[in-house]
């Protein structure tokens, strides 16, 4: 059974729950217009016989003519969100469309044209000319046709937003976004002193002293999220230690050890339930609980852009920058402890990134695709002595120095230019004196 945060995820990526729910409240508003209506005197609207002064065969007519035009409408509308989700796929990466998915934009707009074309069927079918029963319903009618209107003005606001939303940069910083909102949910605090050695060594020592009970996955795919204080109380109320052994966005195969808890007794079929429920796996990565993913997206674009097929530096360089901007703000924050604790007692063994790894995930895949290409190669060291400057924390300065050092080792092994490498020298020893280290020297 899906748990309740995968189905909303599942609906905010979907085009059929933001329309489905206009379409109702089209319903709603239809029968509202229809009763009142039925319950005003038709001497009142006959006051205004330009605004509401439409017969019965008229009513039709236009009532017809706006739902077949909306459900046209409708049909241009779903053919160019297709197509901009192919190009998006086929130029960039196809991970990124669960952004344009997520558009409220085109949701809503998808939504209003649906809506308005029910709006009509609805009213329609009031409509009668047959003597002493005749009913017109002149309000709900020139409701219609505003809707009709409003209707043209979401078209044009949906063709700027897909001739916006296509573009590289636009689609960079929409992922960029997404992954600088779940890092403040997974990294909220701000960095301290606190040792990772100091803190691994404790999480090695509590593994060993311990024997485990493994808890296997019942289904095949990514981690999307982990509730990890409802894991920690858990712990806590049954006196144990629940180890997790895979974080989120790992792959996991069914009857794969996901988790494990401390031996007490044999574990109960209770407890084991309760703790996978507090897991969700699905088909595909999310970027709520995983900012690795967001990462994601920028490298494969960045990747695919200086591929020889495509050969778009700019695109790149772009990439970096938004990575740069991701990981400023990244390695200012404190990531949080693999070890959680209830009243001073260890409940749950979390696996939780490094910045080192993340530093590398942003930048690895790039390096090696960017033999010989000195402009990326120069903003990738630019973006390391930016990175620099916004942390005090040693760890973290010697992470950059050493991928300053990789791409010192690509540039010298790649580019011949004798100007372009005096240009990437002066650029790593500014970086080095930015790290508080001594240039290296070729």
């Amino acid at each position: 059974m899906k748990k309740p945060q995968q189905v909303w995820l599942y609906l905010r990526s979907s085009f059929w729950f933001m329309p489905s729910l206009i379409v109702a409240i089209s319903i709603v508003l239809a029968t509202a217009a229809i009763n009142v209506d039925s319950a005003i005197e038709s001497e009142i609207l006959a006051r205004w016989p330009r605004l509401f002064g439409v017969g019965a065969e008229g009513a039709r007519q236009m009532l017809s003519t706006i739902a077949s035009s909306m459900m046209t409408v409708v049909g241009v509308t779903f053919s160019m969100t297709l197509v901009t989700l192919a190009l998006a796929s086929s130029q960039y990466t196809s991970r990124v469309l669960g952004s344009f998915m997520r558009s409220r934009t085109t949701q809503v707009v998808l939504g209003v044209f649906a809506g308005i074309f029910t709006y009509c069927l609805v009213v329609l079918r009031t409509i009668r000319d047959n003597g002493e029963t005749a009913f017109v319903p002149g309000l709900a009618v020139f409701l219609g046709v505003v809707l009709a209107l409003a209707g043209v003005g979401v078209l044009i606001l949906f063709i700027h937003h897909i001739a916006t939303s296509i573009q590289a940069s636009n689609i960079i910083c929409s992922v960029a976004e997404e992954t600088l909102a779940a890092i403040k949910r997974v990294f909220p605090q701000h960095a301290n002193d606190l040792s990772e050695e100091e803190e691994n060594r404790r999480m090695h020592l509590l593994i060993a002293a311990n024997h485990w009970e493994d808890i296997c996955a019942e289904a095949s795919g990514y981690v999307q999220t982990i509730d990890y204080d409802a894991l920690r109380d858990l712990a806590g109320k049954r006196g144990t230690i629940i180890k997790i052994n895979y974080g989120i966005g790992d792959f996991v195969v069914k009857g794969m050890a996901v988790a494990s808890m401390v031996r007490r007794d044999l574990p109960e079929e209770r407890i084991v339930r309760e703790v996978r429920s507090f897991y969700s796996i699905g088909s595909r990565r999310t970027i709520e609980q995983d900012p690795d993913f967001g990462i994601r997206q920028i490298v494969d674009m960045a990747v695919k852009a200086l591929s020889p097929g495509v050969n778009d530096t700019t695109t790149a360089v772009t990439c970096i920058n938004y990575l740069t901007s991701i990981l400023c703000y990244l390695v200012s924050r404190s990531f949080p402890l693999q070890i959680h604790y209830d009243k001073e007692e260890p409940r749950l063994i979390s696996v939780q990134a490094t910045f080192e790894a993340l530093l590398g995930a942003s930048f690895d895949e790039i390096r090696r695709n960017a033999s010989r290409n000195t402009r990326v190669i120069v903003s990738m060291l630019d973006a390391l002595q930016l990175i620099g400057t916004r942390t005090s924390v040693v760890p973290r300065k010697e992470a950059l120095s050493k991928q300053a050092k990789s791409i010192a080792e690509l540039a010298d092994r790649s580019v011949e230019s004798p100007t372009d490498l005096a240009t990437i020298r002066a650029r790593l020893e500014s970086l080095c004196v930015a790290l508080d280290k001594k240039p290296a020297t070729s």
